[in-house]
């Protein structure tokens, strides 16, 4: 389905809130580490950034909690291109409860949490967004997939 690897991670007791299951902050996290992985893959790694003094930072999100995550739960999360363009790239992550560390998703296995993600291609000393470098967006564009059904949704108005 994706050319990228699955980030993996298992609930620490610390990631568990009062209600007993994993607290919205460290989905966060998790992402997080899934979008430090993405940009590994994309060639926008520690040594590029050192190298450039450029970074992909995130500017929109949407987070999807579906499902509880208990303690100690592993997780595989999935990560999927959507698109980029000269300065800015989309995509998704979709977290899932899987038996083993090393496991995957079964087919057809619903997310308990999902994100979707535009991020800009940011020259840090200039303060602006610069076009990605010719690899990088050769890459994002080798990677890119049909958007799942549930992405490009807003949250709704309260009636």
């Amino acid at each position: 389905m994706t050319g990228l690897p699955l980030f993996r991670g298992t609930v620490r007791p610390e990631w568990i809130d009062y209600n007993g299951h994993m607290s919205e902050a460290f989905y966060v996290l998790v992402f997080g580490h899934a979008t430090d992985a993405l940009m590994i893959e994309t060639g926008l790694d520690s040594g590029y950034r050192e190298s450039t003094g450029c970074s992909l930072y995130t500017v929109e999100s949407h987070i999807r909690y579906l499902r509880d995550v208990p303690e100690a739960a592993h997780l595989a999360v999935r990560t999927r291109v959507l698109g980029a363009a000269a300065r800015k790239a989309r995509f998704v992550h979709e977290m899932y409860v899987v038996p083993g560390p090393e496991s995957e998703p079964a087919p057809g296995a619903a997310p308990v949490a999902t994100t979707e993600l535009l991020a800009v291609h940011v020259d840090q000393q200039a303060g602006r967004a610069v076009e990605f470098p010719e690899p990088v967006r050769r890459r994002f564009a080798e990677l890119t997939e049909a958007a799942p059904d549930w992405a490009g949704r807003s949250i709704a108005a309260v009636a």
